[in-house]
């Protein structure tokens, strides 16, 4: 097929773009002008760089020429300095210029890439695509809407929509999770809570698999598929995984939540007004406090999809990774 992958100069698209073309397809990503040196290194992967943005229909109307499955990774992810309207702009609009331009082309199938991030707090864990949706912030909020444009879409005319929710996504090329991994390296890593939260955790070529599925499979348009990890652990269990990996003992220290909590819901209000990074969000202690197990069963029924790296091997090629760059 001739495929397009949105956000392929990020952490999965690339990793997507890259197994697509590997697995035979012609492969065009669409790039921002501002990322097209970093762009290179797809090209040399044999991938069609094309300068576009989600807020400029014409170059997506371009870049959907000739185009059979949209891959629609893009998305602006949490960051202090861009304001609530950013996110609409990109993750919602965005994402309806994105459906525009492909029915136009006559694109066959759009392939949407949400986050298990709008389900929220999993209160009856593991949740199935039928749980409570209940996002907790701007960005689970627009993408929880940017869903809602992709079903609008949906209907006798192309294209054909799939929606994937990944989990938790990781890998040694991500650098989203490197505090936690060095904080549990160098014993500085802060244990709120009991730990007895749930945590479930993917590894990108996992999640690469299971939007390939979705991109692939007959059966699956109309369909919203949760693409995780084949297991799920407690939070405390997790960061002793990880404190295995790099050979040290985890934290032995219990702290409350809550004073952290408020002392970040504080930052928040001093610093998000000025576009100032916080150096603490509530956010960020929600990881202590939030249960993250989701069901994955429609997904290996309907797709096939089995997850092939466990979480034990999937912490050591990060830990791998991380040393390699210098991270740790």
């Amino acid at each position: 097929m001739h495929v397009l992958v949105t956000g392929a100069t990020g952490f999965t698209g690339s990793h997507l773009a890259r197994a697509l073309r590997a697995r035979g397809h012609r492969v065009r990503a669409l790039v921002r002008p501002c990322s097209l040196e970093k762009a290179a290194a797809l090209e040399r992967d044999g991938v069609e760089v094309v300068a576009g943005d989600l807020g400029d229909p014409d170059s997506l109307r371009c870049a959907s020429g000739g185009i059979d499955v949209v891959y629609h990774v893009a998305a602006l992810y949490r960051d202090a300095s861009q304001p609530p309207s950013a996110y609409t702009a990109v993750n919602i609009e965005g994402t309806r210029h994105v459906f525009d331009a492909a029915r136009a082309a006559g694109v066959r199938r759009v392939v949407h890439c949400s986050t298990a991030g709008v389900h929220g707090h999993v209160e009856r864990p593991p949740a199935n695509e039928d749980a409570p949706l209940a996002p907790g912030d701007h960005y689970q909020r627009t993408k929880l809407e940017a869903e809602q444009v992709a079903r609008s879409y949906d209907g006798s005319r192309a294209p054909e929509v799939v929606i994937a929710r990944p989990v938790g996504i990781y890998g040694p090329d991500d650098t989203r999770f490197v505090k936690l991994f060095r904080g549990i390296a160098h014993g500085t890593f802060p244990m709120l809570g009991s730990g007895s939260v749930f945590y479930h955790l993917t590894y990108v070529d996992d999640v690469v698999d299971g939007l390939m599925l979705c991109g692939e499979t007959r059966d699956a348009a109309g369909r919203t598929y949760l693409v995780a990890g084949a297991q799920y652990t407690t939070l405390s269990d997790l960061v002793a995984t990880i404190a295995r990996g790099l050979n040290v003992a985890p934290p032995r220290l219990h702290w409350p939540v809550w004073p952290v909590w408020l002392a970040g819901a504080l930052c928040e209000a001093i610093c998000v007004p000025l576009r100032i990074e916080p150096p603490l969000y509530r956010r960020r202690v929600d990881f202590y406090r939030k249960s993250r197990a989701f069901d994955i069963s429609r997904a290996r029924r309907e797709l096939g999809y089995a997850p092939r790296v466990d979480l034990e091997t999937g912490i050591r090629r990060t830990i791998e990774g991380y040393r390699e760059r210098g991270l740790l």
